[in-house]
């Protein structure tokens, strides 16, 4: 408990630090908010495995560590970041470092009309009405330790805006590289994504690392989805195995908007996710989708709320694991269904394979309605490689570890290929093929 406390002190002391560097920043409308976040954490109680919704989520060894802030400096260069960059992907690519924008790494073009595409750093310096109208409205500080932490300390991230009637035809890649090879930094990159009335946009979020090193990423994402707009959101997060990763992304829907989220977790040594969606109004459609392998001691855990607050909307939910060694998982995916949300259509499940005896999957998909008019389902599955199916392959001359292969890239597959832009399939499809074949 005094391990805990020190931390906190550690992070209030900083954020005096943090203040003074402001200047002529801290006079900003942003910076109550960040005085308001930082009380909220002075306040809060870090989780622990007492908490309902982190009983399975160990996270005291973050707390073995003071993280330090980091500034705006880099010293990379194009030739460090190249292989993480899509290959083939001609639209904007901005990237950030320990979640400073780094605008001689980014490559900007294609922004016509009042479509914006940059840094939420820039938009504190412009003090935009649009930035104030929706930062911090949906991922609420006073709601969760993580998030007020992350909003008391609220300086960079990345921005889309995509105005009325606008569609944004080519990806839109955010690359946040982690760099603490000389030093243990607390990474807070704070994203806001908007797309306004009939925009589409299709936006890639990509945690990277470029070493083995110890760092705590802290995460938040904000979406807002106009009226009819179309929005496909892919998370990809290979940080370094020893890593702490943890993250919130909120996304509010307004009528007959479309969003799709992809999130795919492959690194870190504790990921923390949690996704929440809700639907403002009618006619709204919703598909979250995930993917985590995990081996080693890594520990996954996901938490999701689908929030059918109005009537005539759908969602639907996927996500599958494969864990390996001493790898720990955990899913608890809630739909909430409310009384007045008649119509409402929901399906959601949960599938797992376990290939050692000592990974362990904790899973718990939830539904809870209060209306009667309503088609709703849910399942999860947890078990190993299918005998039958192997049987299958080997009788027709594939060996038995070659068979293996082919499941469980087949399994993997199922959620990878929903993906709606190529780029990112064949770069995923290149890391199954890298993980399966070792």
């Amino acid at each position: 408990m005094n391990k805990i406390l020190d931390i906190k002190k550690w992070y209030l002391s900083n954020f005096e630090l943090f203040e003074h560097s402001l200047n002529g920043e801290s006079l900003k409308p942003i910076h109550k908010l960040r005085k308001d976040a930082i009380e909220k954490f002075s306040d809060m109680n870090f989780p622990t495995t007492h908490d309902e919704d982190w009983r399975f989520t160990n996270i005291s060894p973050i707390f073995d560590y003071n993280f330090n802030l980091c500034n705006d400096k880099h010293n990379l260069s194009q030739k460090d970041i190249e292989h993480f960059k899509l290959e083939k992907l001609n639209g904007n690519f901005l990237a950030f470092v320990n979640g400073h924008f780094a605008k001689d790494l980014s490559d900007i073009k294609n922004v016509t009309g009042n479509f914006i595409v940059g840094s939420i750093s820039e938009e504190i310096e412009k003090d935009s009405e649009l930035f104030k109208k929706h930062f911090g409205k949906y991922a609420k500080h006073n709601q969760q330790i993580f998030t007020a932490l992350s909003t008391a300390f609220a300086k960079d991230g990345a921005f889309i805006f995509v105005p009325e009637g606008k569609i944004i035809e080519e990806p839109v890649q955010f690359l946040f590289i982690a760099d603490s090879r000389n030093e243990n930094f607390l990474i807070q990159p704070r994203n806001l994504f908007i797309a306004e009335k009939n925009a589409q946009v299709k936006i890639i979020e990509h945690y990277v690392s470029l070493s083995e090193s110890t760092y705590f990423t802290n995460a938040v994402t904000e979406i807002y989805c106009g009226e009819n707009s179309i929005v496909e959101h892919v998370k990809l997060q290979e940080e370094s195995n020893k890593a702490f990763h943890i993250s919130r992304t909120e996304i509010l829907q307004e009528r007959s908007s479309n969003f799709v989220s992809h999130s795919i977790s492959l690194g870190a040594e504790i990921t923390r996710n949690d996704v929440n969606t809700k639907f403002n109004n009618e006619g709204a459609e919703s598909t979250i989708n995930g993917l985590y392998l995990l081996s080693g001691n890594q520990l996954y855990d996901t938490h999701t709320i689908i929030d059918h607050a109005v009537p005539q909307c759908t969602s639907h939910e996927h996500y599958k694991g494969i864990l390996t060694d001493k790898s720990r998982g955990v899913f608890n995916g809630k739909v909430i269904v409310r009384p007045d949300a008649q119509k409402t259509n929901a399906f959601q499940e949960n599938n797992n394979i376990i290939l050692s005896n000592e990974a362990i999957i904790n899973t718990k998909p939830q539904l809870e309605i209060f209306a009667d008019d309503v088609k709703c389902s849910h399942g999860a599955t947890i078990g190993q490689l299918d005998d039958d199916a192997l049987f299958y392959l080997k009788s027709r001359g594939i060996g038995e570890e070659q068979s293996k292969i082919m499941l469980l890239h087949a399994f993997a597959s199922d959620i990878v290929k929903l993906i709606n832009i190529k780029q990112v399939r064949h770069y995923l499809e290149k890391i199954l093929d890298e993980r399966f074949n070792k």
